[in-house]
């Protein structure tokens, strides 16, 4: 049967459309007896500060299916079949109880390397963006917080990503950047977008050539900052060679509408998750993390005025600081909630749903007290063909990396390890 999938042709590239009921994607489908398979996608949720111990954490004496939701995720009870907990794993080399997501998807030792004070390697995301990135006009997206105080309890870092030399990667730091990265048209005429990257390719051809010169009579140490260079130009020279590809092509029309200014707090997060169903919805991009707020802004919008670290130390106090713990928990899961309706209603070409196709990972690399072991994980999505429905509880210090090696393998990135993994994490495949 002959294909029938649309594109978008420019003077510079050819770029398969996302899977549009519009033109004619789901009617193709429907009467297609080996219908377009929609993409996978991966998601990691992250916050700081973790979560209250006694009302979010199942009870590990009970694992399977049939254990009892504590009141922390009771906002999730309808789709209680749709995720699991995944409890008992950690990062061994993890020292920083300050840092909820700075190491949570490399599993990196911050002494790692001799010299340095702080040191990181590539996270989950960026290994996964190298392979599905490769399609989209954004190889992965990186959401932020609106402000860096609102950022508190995460650690060190930009957002959640990390490169490839353990380098952070930039954010977007609230909706409406995040709305305009996505949707603006540019007015630039292509002539001139064709210049200025024509521009850009040679300051970079002159950088490089400098470079090279000072190769000879370098000591080992200086040889290794200039291999790292190196590698940053590299990095440079991949993102132009996307922004090449992508010329000339329209952004696609966007699902929502633009956001307000100035909009924090749980209102923030909401509008963070209907943009992030937005962007796998266009095919905009396939890997998305998202450090979500946990300061003064997102407390003040329950009510709580207690200070966010010192809730996170609520088991010495009490009180409101526990209080507000247990809000903050409740708010995330009913937001979690709706961000699950929404990926279940978003259908794909083939008529299943965004939810089908996605793998998403929501906790932090700490907990109460700033805990570093039994890292609260919650995983859901039907992409990685992940377990869902239970509270899993896995030997004691499991690698929290065994787990984000199963969910790559899942969605078709085939890599041999990451961060400290040990293996793919058996007990939590289908």
């Amino acid at each position: 049967m002959k294909n029938r999938r649309h594109f978008l042709k420019s003077s510079t590239a050819c770029i398969a459309l996302p899977f549009l009921e519009s033109l004619g994607f789901r009617r193709f489908a429907s009467a297609n007896p080996t219908p377009v398979t929609p993409p996978k996608r991966l998601a990691f949720l992250g916050f700081g500060w973790g979560v209250t111990d006694e009302s979010w954490c199942p009870d590990i004496n009970t694992p399977g299916a049939d254990y009892v939701l504590p009141e922390g995720l009771k906002p999730l009870q309808k789709h209680k079949s749709d995720f699991s907990v995944v409890q008992g794993m950690w990062n061994q080399f993890s020292v920083e109880g300050h840092a909820g997501s700075t190491w949570w998807l490399s599993g990196a030792n911050k002494f790692g390397q001799p010299g340095q004070s702080m040191h990181n390697s590539i996270s989950a995301d960026q290994v996964a963006a190298e392979q599905l990135g490769m399609h989209t006009r954004f190889a992965s997206l990186q959401l932020n917080c609106s402000k860096s105080a609102e950022a508190s309890g995460h650690g060190p870092g930009l957002s959640m990503a990390w490169d490839r030399n353990g380098k952070p990667v930039a954010g977007l730091n609230d909706p409406v950047q995040v709305y305009h990265q996505l949707f603006s048209k540019d007015d630039v005429p292509l002539e001139e977008q064709q210049s200025r990257l024509a521009e850009k390719r040679s300051v970079l051809d002159t950088v490089m050539e400098n470079a090279q010169s000072l190769r000879r009579g370098l000591g080992q140490d200086d040889t290794e900052k200039l291999e790292e260079y190196f590698q940053s130009i590299r990095d440079i020279e991949t993102r132009l060679s996307k922004e090449e590809q992508w010329i000339g092509v329209a952004r696609p029309e966007a699902p929502v509408i633009e956001p307000r200014k100035g909009i924090t707090g749980k209102e923030e997060v909401r509008l963070m998750y209907d943009l992030l169903i937005a962007a796998f919805q266009t095919d905009s991009t396939r890997v998305i993390t998202y450090r979500q707020p946990g300061g003064h802004g997102f407390l003040e919008s329950l009510g709580a005025k207690v200070h966010p670290h010192d809730m996170s130390h609520y088991h010495s106090t009490r009180g409101e600081k526990l209080a507000a713990s247990q809000k903050r928990d409740l708010t995330n899961s009913t937001l979690l909630a709706g961000l699950l309706d929404r990926l279940k209603a978003t259908k794909e070409a083939d008529g299943s749903s965004l939810f089908d196709n996605i793998a998403l990972a929501y906790g932090s690399n700490i907990r109460t007290g700033h805990e570093l072991t039994n890292c609260p994980t919650l995983i859901t999505g039907g992409g990685a063909g992940i377990k869902l429905g239970e509270n899993i509880v896995v030997s004691k210090d499991t690698p929290l990396c065994n787990s984000w090696l199963t969910m790559l393998h899942g969605v078709g990135v085939k890599v041999e390890r990451h961060g400290d993994s040990t293996g793919i994490l058996k007990q939590i495949l289908v």
